[in-house]
């Protein structure tokens, strides 16, 4: 399996607004962005739902930098 076939089965979610929000990320920005970002993304995808949705909406802080500017790229995409 490539490693975009892994990415995309991963971005599935139980929730369907984060499938929406990770696709678009994988689709738009994922190949033309800093590796430090490409593993920031790969590590959020490890990222229970209920989690993921705490740090898009601030509710809990982004580990590191690198995720912290992810998280800022998928709220961009949300507000697509």
């Amino acid at each position: 399996m490539s490693e975009m076939s892994h990415l995309r089965w991963r971005c599935r979610r139980g929730a369907k607004e984060l499938d929406i929000v990770m696709n678009r990320y994988l689709d738009q920005k994922y190949e033309d962005a800093e590796p430090s970002q490409q593993q920031a993304f790969k590590e959020l995808l490890m990222v229970e739902d209920p989690t993921v949705f705490d740090l898009l909406l601030e509710r809990i802080e982004a580990q590191n930098d690198d995720q912290k500017i992810l998280l800022d790229t998928l709220r961009g995409i949300m507000a697509l």
